[in-house]
């Protein structure tokens, strides 16, 4: 394309954009239409009231038949005035150019009125500003000509000539600038509403994906319980006839890991009550027959995080006893995701790490002293915080995350406990 070329298409281009409407037209609800309807049929009654009363002698110099056409058509158009606000504009502005300058107070009204509803509502820019300039110059000069007659007192449209130009073009100003403001706030809350569903999608799709991970650890240690019941049967059958005491022992550790495994059954059955889509990621590792780590890997965990720079002091109080291997495991995580935590946002930090056995609750709390985020910061996608929730609910336990009064970050866990028979 050639510059010659070139010009004129921008040109076709940019009147297209100012020809091209901003928007939708209003649809007026029913309550108001009828204050439309109203402010029409006070207008007509104003202007008649005009014509037979203090602009009598004016408005019988004319044919009234004719001036009440006119008034007619000014206001009764104004009851559309919020559905088709410019087409209203052209109608008054045509009446308004039909009414004797001596009475031009009759349809004075209903076209600043007109005049305002196009500004405020007309998608269309550049039609309204081009109307809008007809119509101040048009109101402008009917308030500028004098009475016929010189020697007769004729009641002016306004105080002075300029007045009209005064009132209207601050109105017109006024809508341009409050529709402007309504479009951008429309446009902003739709976007906020967008970006709110994305991110409650998100969160939704990362609970599903970290309810099925759980369900799957929970899979693993189930897999455990009911391997280990396996070989006690078949040992209390080998033994049965020779070892009567043994065999009962073998029976009684059967007994007990049958109900540990209903117990973590029973939980993967309330965590899966919701339709998860995503059974089985592609990348998951192949089920084993080990149990996941519990409390006794704390000190390993610790040393780990330890070995990558971060102090930590590990507190344990109260009597340790055996818990459901689920319910280790849930606090073992916590402790995990929150020092990995430590470890991406808050380097230098020295954290610590207090579980406390209580007589029907396990509390597990991990505080750090605060730092500045790692590299590795800009990777978390804060599904932990979200998966920790969800594992602590399998077994009715609660998580309080949150900054510290005094600098640094908190993590509170709350687990109750069950006896292993009660499971």
């Amino acid at each position: 394309m050639t510059v010659g070329e070139e010009v004129p298409a921008r040109l076709r281009r940019a009147a297209r954009a100012l020809l091209r409407p901003g928007g939708l037209l209003p649809r007026p609800t029913g309550q108001q239409r009828l204050v439309d309807a109203a402010l029409a049929l006070v207008l007509t009654f104003v202007a008649m009231q005009y014509a037979w009363g203090d602009g009598y002698d004016e408005a019988h110099r004319h044919r009234m038949t004719d001036l009440v056409l006119v008034v007619f058509l000014a206001s009764a158009s104004l009851a559309w005035r919020r559905r088709y606000p410019l087409a209203v504009l052209w109608i008054v502005t045509f009446a308004m150019a039909l009414t004797p300058d001596d009475v031009a107070r009759l349809t004075f009204y209903s076209c600043v009125i007109a005049a305002y509803s196009a500004a405020a509502y007309s998608p269309h820019r550049l039609p309204t500003l081009a109307s809008l300039t007809v119509t101040i110059v048009l109101i402008s000069r009917s308030g500028a000509t004098g009475p016929p007659n010189p020697y007769a007192y004729v009641a002016p449209t306004v105080p002075t000539q300029y007045v009209a130009l005064f009132i209207s073009a601050p109105l017109v100003v006024a809508a341009i600038g409050l529709r402007t403001w309504k479009l951008r706030a429309a446009e902003t809350h739709t976007r906020l509403t967008a970006v709110e569903n994305a991110r409650t999608e998100e969160l939704h799709r990362a609970v599903e994906h970290e309810r099925a991970r759980i369900a799957r650890e929970l899979h693993d240690v189930v897999t455990h319980n009911v391997s280990v019941m396996v070989i006690q049967a078949g040992a209390a059958r080998k033994i049965m006839d020779k070892s009567p005491d043994r065999a009962r022992e073998a029976l009684l550790a059967v007994e007990a890991g049958g109900r540990a495994a209903m117990g973590e059954l029973r939980d993967v059955m309330g965590l899966l009550t919701m339709d998860l889509r995503t059974e089985t990621d592609a990348g998951a590792e192949p089920e084993t027959l080990a149990p996941q780590p519990g409390l006794d890997r704390l000190e390993a965990l610790v040393g780990r995080i330890r070995g990558a720079g971060v102090p930590v002091e590990l507190t344990v109080t109260g009597t340790p006893r055996p818990l459901s291997p689920g319910v280790e495991l849930a606090a073992y995580r916590v402790v995990q995701e929150s020092l990995t935590n430590t470890v991406k946002h808050a380097a230098g930090a020295d954290a610590r790490v207090q579980v406390s056995y209580d007589e029907d609750e396990l509390h597990v709390e991990v505080t750090d002293t605060g730092g500045r985020p790692g590299p590795a910061a800009a990777t978390g996608n804060g599904r932990g915080l979200i998966g920790l929730r969800e594992r602590l609910v399998v077994y009715g336990g609660t998580l309080r995350t949150g900054p510290r009064p005094l600098g640094g970050y908190r993590v509170q866990a709350r687990i109750p406990l069950l006896p292993l028979g009660d499971l």
